[in-house]
């Protein structure tokens, strides 16, 4: 195991090194740093002196890639693709371009937190409540619980989760005023505000996941080892929970470990319809104030996380099935 680890992790660094790159070209080389400038300026009339001054507090206004000027490592070290992409896979986030006081890796400390009380809650309720919806559906198999469960799951998932928060803001909030519309509080306060996006998440996702996890079980339902259970005398909840779903692991962590990184980065959409000061609702601020720094940092980031998730689900496969060997 530790030398497949390992050739993971040098893929992974591969892999890492070249979104970095890519992004970098992306951000630098299509949109150049004059651009960025005009663009968080603002303004019809832009001055080339305003230009330069934003460049030059900002460490835009080196060479992109190479600096003839300099001489020795200068030349690769004083340009702008050292100090804003090399830094990056040292973990050296820098500071906010739209403001230059916010550090960027303190927010993502200070953000994180806020996003896991949001995110942990729904990542475990949903993968409990979905597969308990879904073993249901497979216990009830070509009934009309079954029928009507399914077609239950089609209406949930054709529903955007933006009406499910509309409708839940209005009905919990304006009308029973049960939960705050929006905002968050640190400590325990912070229950009453995430109660309603965890519930209306779990909510939004549960159709598509339910669907999902059903046909993994349906499938392990029709075969040998199943009948062989059956043919011993046991119950058909113990062949579901002790046989049909130990089996069927293996593709629901896959499914579930895709959404590992949103447990750490925050859900976009939720943080910001709720004011949740988590790290979903940072990115869209940074896109909507154009701050390219927090948006290189976060799909850094994003790649680092999707990696770790990939490798972590790799070795969560020799836990839950013996058989798995990874060579």
């Amino acid at each position: 195991m530790f030398k497949y680890l390992t050739r993971r992790l040098a893929y992974g660094l591969a892999i890492l090194v070249g979104v970095n790159l890519l992004t970098f070209f992306l951000f630098f080389t299509v949109n150049t740093p004059d651009d960025m400038a005009r663009l968080n300026i603002g303004g019809k009339r832009v001055t080339q002196e305003q230009i330069d001054k934003w460049k030059a507090e900002r460490g835009y206004d080196k060479p992109l890639y190479w600096d003839a000027s300099r001489s020795g490592a200068e030349q690769l070290t004083h340009t702008v693709f050292w100090e804003r992409s090399v830094s990056l896979m040292l973990l050296e986030f820098g500071r906010s371009d739209a403001r230059q006081a916010v550090d960027i890796g303190h927010e993502i400390k200070t953000r994180m937190g806020v996003s896991l009380q949001l995110a942990v809650p729904i990542f475990v309720l949903q993968l409990i409540v979905s597969v308990a919806f879904a073993l249901l559906l497979t216990f009830f198999r070509n009934s009309r619980i079954d029928f009507w469960g399914v077609v239950l799951c089609v209406l949930m998932l054709s529903i955007s989760s933006l009406f499910y928060i509309i409708v839940g803001q209005f009905f919990f909030s304006r009308v029973l005023r049960l939960v705050p519309i929006n905002g968050y509080e640190p400590g325990l306060d912070a229950i009453k505000f995430l109660a309603l996006p965890i519930a209306l998440s779990l909510l939004s996702r549960l159709g598509g996941e339910a669907r999902l996890y059903r046909a993994m079980l349906l499938e392990e339902v029709g075969k040998d080892y199943v009948r062989t259970a059956r043919a011993k005398g046991l119950s058909e909840p113990v062949v579901l929970m002790r046989h049909v779903l130990r089996n069927a692991l293996i593709p629901i962590i896959t499914s579930a470990g895709a959404y590992l990184p949103y447990v750490f980065l925050g859900s976009l959409v939720f943080e910001s319809f709720f004011g949740i000061p988590g790290l979903g609702a940072f990115v869209i601020e940074a896109i909507t104030g154009q701050d390219f720094a927090i948006v290189r940092t976060m799909v850094f980031l994003g790649a680092l996380l999707y990696i770790a998730s990939n490798a972590l689900i790799d070795v969560i496969y020799t836990w839950v099935d013996p058989r798995v060997r990874l060579a």
